[in-house]
């Protein structure tokens, strides 16, 4: 499993990738292998306002329904429509093309680095 060292992580295995005041936000790689295929994603609108660590959408994949949590606080400024027609991508490329949507950051969450997330994971 990868777990690239450009990004942080959370707890609940999103990923975050800031430029700027801005974050991309997606699931992690283990996040995905241990949902299986995903079918469908809700994402939280363009122009909601989140809270880190609280729901802001789903993930259905053939084994259950997860919910997306917020790493950041801030406003969704743009969410990926190409998952919408292929949820699939979630899997076949979580760090990437798989990306789930982009925050203006107001504040971060409580997020771990790459070697802590490996850790955390290493047990589950």
């Amino acid at each position: 499993m990868s777990v690239p060292t450009d990004r942080s992580y959370t707890a609940e295995h999103e990923w975050v990738l800031v430029d700027g005041s801005v974050a991309t936000v997606g699931i992690t790689e283990f996040a995905a292998e241990a949902l299986g295929d995903v079918v469908f994603v809700q994402l939280p609108d363009v122009g909601a306002q989140l809270t880190a660590g609280e729901a802001c959408g789903e993930i259905e994949s053939t084994k259950s329904v997860s919910d997306l949590f917020a790493p950041v606080t801030g406003s969704v400024i743009e969410v990926n429509s190409a998952i919408d027609a292929g949820p699939e991508t979630v899997n076949s490329d979580p760090y990437g093309a798989g990306w789930l949507f982009r925050v203006e950051i107001a504040t971060a969450g409580e997020l771990l680095d790459a070697a802590a997330y490996a850790a955390l994971t290493s047990g589950e």
